[in-house]
């Protein structure tokens, strides 16, 4: 299956394959941190996820946070430079 090509839609995969999340909102801010560390021209560096699953029970937050962080590995390793996490056990 091919890979989609825009970042937005990367990281819904990713995090849909890894936790199949109850709730997942993912908003590009972007647009927001033009001119700061980390910003492109071509946006898709600065994300916001807002994400909840059971695969997150008994999980303590940093937990939570190392997990999403490491399934987007790739992601952070070819131009996203920050997100703002919002993770919880459903």
């Amino acid at each position: 299956m091919p890979q989609p090509n825009d970042r937005l839609s990367r990281i819904r995969d990713i995090l849909t394959g890894a936790f199949d999340p109850v709730d997942l909102e993912i908003t590009d801010d972007s647009s927001k941190h033009a001119g700061h560390a980390g910003a492109r021209p071509e946006g898709e560096t600065h994300y916001t996820v807002r994400i909840s699953s059971t695969a997150f029970q008994g999980l303590n937050r940093v937990q939570m946070q190392r997990a999403v962080l490491k399934a987007l590995e790739p992601e952070f390793n070819t131009g996203l430079h920050a997100l703002a996490l919002h993770a919880k056990a459903a």
